[in-house]
């Protein structure tokens, strides 16, 4: 059996956890001990030996029940090291501590296997490696896609760089439908974890403005593990009938084209997403979710 202990927050090893984060082939942005300390209310860890597998605990407790659940703008966290593969993810899952009875979380692309007595389903996110030359990418691009871009250049709309990410926080906000989105403190960390991100060059927005500099389309990217995650998107409807989006998104991959870069878009399970994101040439990356209910017969309300 492997070695996993559960560690408190407090013992946790933050060298050698972004050591190890940083080390692993499905290491994300997400896991980085700095994105946890801001995104997640509390979190714990399961490590094994000296930091050579890891998983963490992302927690709350609520009525007194302890919870796993995914944190705000962190697409996926789950178990990390070299050697993830069904026995290790297998024995990482079965030494989550009995405590926490409830989890509906999402683990990462290198966790996708079918492991008996763990409700694990899959997810999808689609993502661009950008080495080719330009004209080679833009070649892969849905026609429509092609004809959305160009009607957003003939318009004159211009592409801005490296402005106050205020300004797309606040669109993302004004723009929030029905349904399940981030609390406003989840947004006020968000973008203090921007600035930290920005100060190390690590976090960049685009934008697409009109001929009255107004913002029609606009986007944070976050950089990390040589991924350019797609993170938070705000959008004003006037920019969707004339391709805003598409302009900046094809702005983003001109400016990195051949690179050893690959752009993550972050989803999607939403059907006109994904149908969006595979007009660049996106290809699917699947990635599994995970969820267990311990909780007692008397506390259905707990998931209200």
């Amino acid at each position: 059996m492997p070695d996993i202990r559960y560690l408190t927050y407090s013992a946790i090893n933050k060298e050698k956890w972004d050591a190890c984060i940083n080390s692993a082939p499905n290491g994300n942005i997400y896991a980085s001990s700095t994105y946890l300390d801001m995104m997640s209310g509390q979190w714990h860890a399961l490590v094994m030996g000296d930091y050579a597998t890891v998983m963490p605990l992302t927690c709350n407790r609520k009525y007194g029940i302890h919870y796993l659940y995914q944190p705000a703008f962190a697409a996926a966290l789950g178990i990390f090291g070299n050697h993830t593969d069904e026995a290790m993810v297998t024995a990482f899952l079965n030494a989550i501590p009995k405590k926490f009875r409830y989890c509906d979380i999402y683990l990462n692309r290198g966790n996708l296997f079918a492991i008996p007595g763990h409700l694990l389903y899959q997810r999808m996110n689609y993502i661009l490696p950008l080495e080719q030359p330009y004209q080679a990418l833009f070649k892969n691009f849905r026609e429509s896609t092609r004809r959305n871009i160009r009607k957003c250049m003939q318009l004159h709309h211009e592409v801005i760089r490296d402005f106050d990410a205020k300004q797309v926080i606040r669109i993302a906000i004004d723009q929030q439908l029905t349904g399940n989105h981030p609390t406003t403190d989840a947004y006020r960390q968000f973008e203090k974890l921007y600035q930290v991100l920005h100060d190390r060059k690590k976090a960049i927005t685009y934008g697409i403005v009109n001929s009255r500099k107004e913002l029609l389309a606009s986007c944070i990217f976050f950089f990390s593990h040589q991924r350019a995650y797609y993170i938070l998107v705000g959008n004003h409807p006037d920019g969707k009938t004339v391709g805003a989006s598409h302009m900046l998104i094809n702005a983003f991959i001109e400016d990195h084209a051949e690179q050893k870069l690959i752009l993550d878009f972050e989803g999607s399970d939403i059907p006109n997403l994904a149908f969006f994101y595979s007009s660049f040439g996106g290809i699917p990356e699947p990635y599994p979710g995970y969820r267990f209910n311990r909780l007692p017969f008397w506390a259905k309300w707990f998931k209200q």
